[in-house]
């Protein structure tokens, strides 16, 4: 344990009123117990800005009185109360359920404020489930235990009479000095100490923790990460037609741009609405060829080729009920995609090697980078089936042609991330303000789309140190973000004399790609030293050092105002960006 603090940042504890000791004592007999939630903020070592307080709601009783007493104690800690709906604080999945919401909705801002988890209070089921939050960074705290002072600790060895003697003696103190109209609190603080969390000495807690992972994972954010309006249009109107027809959908979309994800989100709200009985069956039609696409897809009988020792039902017959989403329908085989046809049309289909019918009836949705008009026009895919499937088509956008959904798809990943690996990650301000300059500028290319970002996030998240992505590991990811888009061999003569940091740092103020290379590293020289100076004047000075000097009376304020409004610029927006 240590008793070390941070400082610089503000304090905010995070804990639970304590239905036994944070209740302790009657009217202004609680002033002579220690109370542990109360005497957390009583600590001079340890000022504390903020208390978040959670309560039940049959005890808000409790937590508006612990409220009014810390505002009179310790006027300087706010204390603000959530009621959070646990109705058995001893079942375990529960309490952790509902600390971990508290956790997502709570806004953290650690670059301001240090955070502590108050575990003295609670069930020990409560307090379990903080050592398992907080360990694996959704409470990004230490832990903070509170003790009765020394002379109490002893008292309690005291036999039942002693105690019952020395109660009465405060209420007669309190009681005499209240007629008088003078009230003596003196509240009791007590001891603290912060703990080093290591759950590596804690077995079974660190066993609790992994079966916690299976059963909280279906928590992962199971919307769509988007901002893009006409995305979100699409979206609206899939979620209808998903709802209300059964007829196949196409998503057309290049590698990595979320096709599978969205017919996984399909399935998930046709199955919500009692619309799906059966599974959710996906196969990539590129890995399918000859015999084997015939097999995986329609299934086969014994001996209906070398090699086929048993019966197999197929993919088809498995999604009997549910959905079947052929991701690459486009490189399925003309053979393969007529017996598709009638499977959709007629429910019915016939196993390689077998002359007996098999039905299953299932939701198709298909989905293809290629543009399968072109396709049909050059005999690669059946006209017929193109008019069966293109009934309700989507064009999924590319994440270069989304680059406001960036944001969002980071909190997304690393949500993902967090839930995979139990340790929650997190961007520090100039980090994440980097990445997403280079991320939604025109220079990222974004080749594999959301799969190649989340690949970037995954790295990022993995190399982290101590939970938090630095301004260095995303210099690094963007180096090698460059070197995979093939940006320093194509383009290289520009990146050696405007190096591509220049161009970010100002690429939100001014469309930098319109101008040629000289006017292009003439203006970020003059942004950089705009930014660097105290006023127009003393950036004038230094742009302008050798020729003011051939003037009888420079103005360099003035030739350099002018300038920037060539480019619709000004002091006043290049200092507000």
């Amino acid at each position: 344990m240590i008793n070390s603090i941070e400082t610089g940042l503000k304090n905010v504890v995070i804990g639970t009123v304590g239905t036994i000791l944070d209740k302790r004592g009657n009217k202004h007999n609680r002033w002579r117990s220690w109370r542990p939630s109360l005497g957390a903020c009583l600590q001079t070592n340890l000022p504390i800005h903020r208390f978040e307080l959670l309560y039940q709601e049959n005890h808000k009783h409790i937590a508006l009185q612990l409220q009014q007493d810390i505002t009179i104690a310790a006027p300087q800690t706010e204390v603000y109360l959530h009621c959070v709906p646990i109705s058995d604080p001893w079942d375990f999945q529960e309490t952790y359920t509902q600390l971990y919401e508290f956790s997502k909705l709570y806004q953290f801002d650690r670059e301001k404020e240090n955070y502590y988890v108050h575990i003295t209070t609670g069930t020990h089921v409560m307090q379990i489930c903080w050592f398992l939050l907080t360990e694996a960074h959704y409470f990004p705290a230490k832990l903070l235990q509170t003790s009765p002072p020394k002379k109490e600790r002893e008292s309690q060895k005291q036999t039942s009479v002693e105690k019952n003697i020395e109660q009465d003696e405060a209420h007669i103190d309190i009681k005499y000095k209240e007629n008088e109209h003078s009230i003596d609190i003196k509240p009791v603080a007590g001891t603290y100490s912060i703990i080093d969390l290591d759950l590596s000495r804690y077995d079974e807690i660190a066993k609790r923790h992994a079966s916690e992972k299976d059963n909280h994972y279906e928590q992962l954010k199971s919307g769509i990460a988007t901002l893009n309006s006409n995305y979100n249009h699409m979206i609206t109107e899939i979620e209808k037609v998903a709802t209300l027809s059964k007829s196949p959908i196409l998503l057309n979309g290049p590698t990595g741009s979320g096709k599978s994800f969205l017919a996984k989100r399909i399935y998930d709200l046709k199955r919500s609405k009692h619309q799906l009985v059966g599974d959710f069956v996906e196969v990539n039609c590129a890995t399918l060829r000859g015999d084997a696409a015939m097999s995986a897809l329609f299934g086969h009988t014994k001996g209906a080729y070398t090699g086929a020792l048993s019966d197999r039902p197929g993919l088809l017959k498995r999604a009997n009920g549910g959905l079947l989403f052929l991701d690459e329908i486009g490189e399925l085989g003309l053979d393969e995609q007529a017996m598709l046809l009638k499977a959709i049309e007629e429910k019915v289909f016939y196993p390689l090697g077998s002359d007996k019918e098999i039905s299953s009836d299932f939701q198709l949705i298909a989905g293809t980078h290629r543009d399968l008009r072109q396709w049909v026009r050059a005999g690669k895919f059946r006209e017929d089936l193109y008019a069966r499937i293109n009934l309700w088509a989507y064009e999924l956008p590319s994440l270069a042609n989304r680059p406001e959904d960036i944001a969002p798809n980071i909190t997304y990943e690393l949500n993902q991330f967090a839930f995979l690996n139990q340790q929650q990650v997190a961007f520090s301000t100039e980090a994440k303000q980097k990445y997403l300059s280079f991320a939604t500028s025109k220079h990222a290319k974004w080749s594999g789309n959301f799969r190649e970002l989340s690949a970037s996030i995954t790295r990022l998240a993995t190399l982290s140190s101590g939970g938090r992505i630095d301004a260095s590991l995303v210099d690094e990811e963007i180096k090698r973000l460059e070197y995979a888009w093939g940006l320093k061999l194509k383009d290289s003569d520009r990146l050696e004399t405007v190096p591509i940091e220049k161009e970010l740092e100002f690429s939100d103020l001014i469309d930098l790609n319109g101008l040629d290379l000289f006017d292009k590293q003439q203006l970020l020289t003059v942004l950089e030293v705009c930014k660097s100076s105290k006023n127009l004047s003393e950036a004038g000075r230094k742009l302008f050092s050798v020729s003011r000097t051939e003037k009888k009376s420079p103005n360099d304020a003035d030739r350099l105002r002018k300038y920037l409004a060539k480019f619709g610029l000004s002091w006043e927006l290049i200092h507000s960006y």
